[in-house]
């Protein structure tokens, strides 16, 4: 037997006879159909999403996040606001049907099915088309989404109360107070402390006593016959302990 004899030669499609460099296809004879992805798409995504960051940035250099005071876990009169990309869902969330007992649907399955309509978006519309008038069923459910969201967003900025929302996170100062003065000994003895702080700062059922801008006169008023959620009778003292007492609360009053 002679060598070779018998053997075969195949070749295969996959392997290219002639190596050529890897240049992008040219689409110049479908103007405005398609581009090369590598550079022509990705540069003009980055120079978008730079546009927008420096934006951005700018944004949060001259109006920077407003500080409000530091979080009280009993305070349970306070109504937290999301951030303005939320606000859609923080209206939503206000309509009977999406509150109290409804409040998953708002939460959960309305949300979720917005979210699950963008993941299906790609299946559902395949068309090959571009251009938005040629894609009605893409383009109508974007613009009523869009619509929604900025309806939404609005209802939520004018039906807000932002006179008390500034109120309940403004950052107000306080001082020290003194615990060895007769006034504040008072205040303990007639449990007025168990709800207004150990430092008069106040907490979930009773005000601060610090900066409240009240005479002598009114204290005593409210201390007796009671205003709000404090009831009549509270201060249980002697006249001359509620003397002691408001004006030693007096002196942490705005100057």
């Amino acid at each position: 037997m002679h060598r070779g004899k018998g053997m075969k030669f195949v070749g295969d499609s996959r392997v290219h006879a002639v190596r050529h460099s890897n240049i992008p296809k040219d689409y110049s004879e479908y103007p405005g159909k398609t581009e090369a992805f590598w550079p022509n798409f990705l540069l003009k995504e980055w120079m978008v999403g730079a546009v927008f960051l420096i934006g951005y940035l700018s944004l949060t250099v001259a109006h920077p996040s407003p500080l409000e005071r530091i979080a009280d876990p009993t305070d349970t009169g306070y109504i937290p606001l999301p951030d303005w990309y939320f606000l859609f869902l923080y209206q939503m969330l206000k309509y009977s049907y999406a509150s109290g007992p409804y409040t998953t649907i708002g939460a959960f399955i309305m949300p979720g099915i917005a979210a699950g309509g963008l993941l299906l978006a790609p299946f559902i519309d395949r068309g090959p088309e571009r251009r938005p008038i040629k894609r009605p069923f893409a383009t109508g459910f974007m613009l009523l989404a869009l619509a929604s969201i900025i309806f939404l967003t609005w209802e939520s900025v004018v039906n807000h109360d932002w006179e008390a929302a500034k109120k309940q996170g403004a950052i107000v100062k306080t001082v020290a107070v003194d615990k060895e003065a007769e006034g504040y000994q008072l205040m303990q003895k007639n449990t007025c402390l168990t709800c207004h702080g150990d430092n008069l700062q106040g907490g979930a059922a009773a005000p601060t006593l610090q900066n409240l801008s009240l005479t002598p006169e009114e204290i005593a008023k409210i201390a007796r016959n009671g205003r709000g959620a404090m009831p009549k009778g509270v201060f249980k003292g002697t006249d001359e302990e509620l003397k002691k007492v408001t004006e030693y609360i007096t002196q942490y009053n705005k100057k």
